[in-house]
């Protein structure tokens, strides 16, 4: 049992101040570590945005309030420069935010929920560890605050505030694990990764309607009406500044695309949209039913890389990267990112020199399971 760790003893500096924030960036930049947090809005604004960032580093922690300041340039030297390690826990979608928010680069991040799924934890939310590492209980009714709100409440910066404060001594017990198992040159090519994490590229990605559960089995007319209903909701959704899903779930608008309602009491008979629902937006919703139905259908989306021998060795690397995270006991894409898996599959190399170009950004997995990889996905043509 891991003895209690000391609580934060005196309070943390809340920057919302432009001098205080270009004060404290010269304090960041002369340390060789650096805990970072962020809190964001995405369950109450239609456009999330980064509301809080919390930064720690040994005996001091301070709080930067985005909705105050102006301008968070005088940051990006700390998240760009490669000799000062920043500690996220769950990095992805915090980079994702500061990139999308302030369009920062990052260097060398390390993550500590990567961290320990590399070292077969199965619980690695933040609570979790603190409490499992440290005994450490945070209180998480705030984990669904809203962060856009002003003031900030006492409980709610407390809250926040350890969301940093223990990252540093979470980052050395499980760097010292990984250098104790030899897989930190692993985690080290998954922090790499990270920093290259983006929001989503609309322009490569299946329309909104096509990525909806149950949506590939609708008819060219429903999908239509899927389409209208979807940009009915986001225009309710934009005018009310709400995030989607608090204004009519997916599940509603495919069981009405499913249905095809035309009138309130066809509409009432939607099992998913509540009574208020209902009231509120049954004639948007029947409008854009109507207008679905005249709509010329979308074109179904065709991955033309997916071809029958490109699913084959899909299957055939998912089995094997299943079989191999059992033996290690960790999630299958710490054995093999999924992004890569499926490359392999579409690009099928002949050779280890083919296979190593595909998985130059994993040097480490290619060493360790290349030949195996190369070995399973041409299994059938040596048969």
């Amino acid at each position: 049992m891991h003895p209690m760790m000391e609580p934060p003893n005196q309070p943390p500096v809340m920057v919302d101040q432009v001098k205080d924030l270009n004060n404290l960036s010269h304090v960041l930049e002369s340390q060789p570590q650096v805990a970072i947090d962020t809190e964001s809005n995405s369950l109450f604004a239609y456009q999330e945005q980064v509301c809080l960032i919390q930064f720690s580093i040994p005996g001091r922690d301070f709080m930067v309030d985005p909705i105050a300041l102006p301008d968070l340039s005088s940051l990006a030297k700390l998240f760009a420069d490669p000799k000062i390690e920043k500690i996220f826990h769950a990095a992805e979608y915090d980079l994702i935010c500061l990139k999308r928010d302030y369009e920062f680069e990052f260097n060398n991040v390390f993550d500590t929920m990567q961290a320990a799924r590399i070292l077969g934890r199965t619980n690695v939310g933040l609570a979790s560890m603190l409490e499992s590492e440290f005994g450490v209980v945070i209180e998480k009714k705030f984990q669904r605050a809203n962060w856009g709100e002003r003031p900030l409440s006492q409980g709610m910066l407390a809250y926040a505030r350890l969301d940093s404060y223990y990252l540093i001594d979470l980052r050395d017990r499980l760097h010292a694990e990984l250098v104790e198992k030899g897989l930190l040159d692993l985690a080290l090519e998954d922090f790499r990764r990270v920093t290259r994490v983006e929001a989503g590229n609309t322009e490569l990605e299946a329309p909104a309607w096509w990525r909806l559960p149950g949506s590939q089995n609708l008819t060219s007319q429903q999908c239509s009406v899927l389409q209208a209903l979807l940009e009915y909701r986001d225009q309710q959704a934009r005018r009310a500044d709400l995030p989607h899903f608090k204004v009519l779930s997916n599940q509603s608008l495919v069981q009405i695309a499913e249905e095809l309602p035309l009138t309130w009491d066809a509409l009432a008979d939607i099992p998913s949209l509540s009574a208020r629902q209902r009231d509120r937006h049954y004639t948007g919703l029947l409008s854009a039913v109507k207008q679905g139905m005249d709509n010329t259908p979308p074109p179904r989306p065709v991955n033309h890389r997916r071809s029958d021998a490109v699913l084959e060795r899909l299957e055939i690397l998912r089995e094997w990267r299943k079989e191999t995270a059992r033996k290690l006991e960790v999630e299958s894409d710490v054995v093999l990112p999924r992004d890569v898996l499926e490359e392999i599959a579409i690009k099928s190399p002949a050779t280890l020199k083919e296979l190593q170009i595909l998985m130059q950004d994993i040097p480490w997995r290619f060493d360790q399971y290349g030949s195996r990889i190369l070995a399973a996905i041409h299994q059938k043509e040596t048969a």
